[in-house]
């Protein structure tokens, strides 16, 4: 296991160790850099708050280094490898954990309420995300009918950037992750505290995920298909963006933006989380979504 097997061996030298006595690599296809910083795994720990009444979900466990802190901070974690040799390895790495599961698949194929079928309905995702799947797996998560009540993970810098955007540098990204939860930033994490280290920093991010939705679940769909008419054309006007991504006339689509007091010569960039709720909401008022 790596993390907690050695006072004098760096966990960098147990990575290469493993992955040696495995006979495997860092699978490049999987995005698969493993932690390596001591200290960059206690702050995700610390950041996300463990108790033993928590149940935890790791994606994408690797070598186990979370792993062995996450069993030892929570009361049960659930963590899901998609690669097969590494799922092997944690099987037999962990046979003893009494307080850990691990299931062989892809995170995607996965639904939470699956995930979580034989715990409970509260839990949190503590995970150093695959940088390829990262938009997808928090979506997974948020968009899900059993979302978690935090989220702690390890994200590409630039992700993490607009993610975390204001209004006025906002994406489709932002407000897909704004409108369930508030993100900020826990700590920079450069590329030499992976093994093997990535050509990008990366970022530890938490997102408290809101108590109450700002819209029903169910009204996600549409509220998306608001959200990405509007992000349709970059740098456009609003006007030009919603009726353009609706195929609707632009006349029919300026008076919706100034009954929500909006300037339709604004961009889809500079809307708070505040604007496009009530957007959505005059948009649905009017029968228009």
């Amino acid at each position: 296991m790596l993390g907690r097997t050695s006072s004098h061996e760096s966990l960098t030298q147990q990575a290469k160790r493993l992955l040696h006595a495995m006979d495997a690599r860092a699978k490049k296809s999987l995005g698969q850099h493993f932690l390596v910083d001591a200290g960059v795994l206690h702050k995700i720990v610390a950041a996300a708050e463990l108790s033993s009444h928590d149940i935890v979900v790791e994606v994408g466990p690797g070598l186990g280094v979370l792993t062995a802190e996450l069993v030892c901070h929570a009361g049960q974690v659930i963590a899901v490898e998609l690669d097969d040799i590494l799922a092997s390895m944690l099987q037999n790495t962990f046979a003893e954990c009494g307080n850990l599961r691990i299931i062989h698949d892809d995170i995607l194929r996965q639904p939470p309420s699956e995930l979580l079928r034989h715990s409970g309905n509260r839990y949190k995702v503590v995970a150093n995300l695959p940088y390829y799947i990262t938009s997808a797996v928090m979506r997974h998560f948020l968009e899900s009918e059993n979302q978690p009540e935090l989220m702690v993970v390890m994200v590409q810098r630039e992700v993490a950037r607009v993610i975390t955007a204001t209004p006025g540098d906002m994406s489709l990204l932002s407000v897909a992750v704004q409108l369930y939860g508030k993100p900020h930033k826990v700590c920079n994490v450069p590329s030499g505290s992976f093994y093997p280290p990535p050509k990008v920093d990366s970022v530890v991010l938490r997102v408290n995920v809101h108590d109450q939705p700002i819209i029903p679940l169910a009204a996600a769909p549409s509220f998306f298909s608001l959200a990405r008419a509007g992000f349709c054309a970059n740098r456009k006007q609003l006007s030009n963006s919603l009726a353009q991504g609706l195929n609707r006339p632009k006349e029919d689509v300026i008076p919706l933006l100034e009954a929500a007091d909006i300037e339709p010569r604004r961009r889809a960039e500079t809307l708070g989380m505040t604007e496009w709720v009530r957007l959505w909401n005059v948009f649905c008022d009017r029968g228009v979504l």
